[in-house]
């Protein structure tokens, strides 16, 4: 059994509109939010497996809902 998540109840469209290349080290955030931000701890197919750098907490999801942020990025979310 599939539970439903936030987006596919509430039809959110997450994915980006154009290709990203986003690897191993880069910092992220999902959907159209600017925050959280995420560091990309590994890249697998269509997932990505990503830390928030504020909170430590790690998490999955889909490589397409990922938008990378410029390099300083990192060491703003970090303070």
């Amino acid at each position: 059994m599939n539970l439903p998540s936030y987006s596919d109840v509430f039809f959110l469209v997450l994915d980006r509109d154009q290709d990203e290349d986003i690897q191993t080290g880069h910092v992220v955030r999902t959907g159209p939010n600017f925050h959280p931000h995420f560091e990309v701890i590994a890249v697998h197919g269509d997932k990505v497996w990503l830390r928030n750098v504020a909170t430590g907490d790690d998490s999955l999801a889909r490589l397409s809902r990922c938008r990378r942020l410029p390099a300083p990025a990192l060491a703003v979310a970090a303070q």
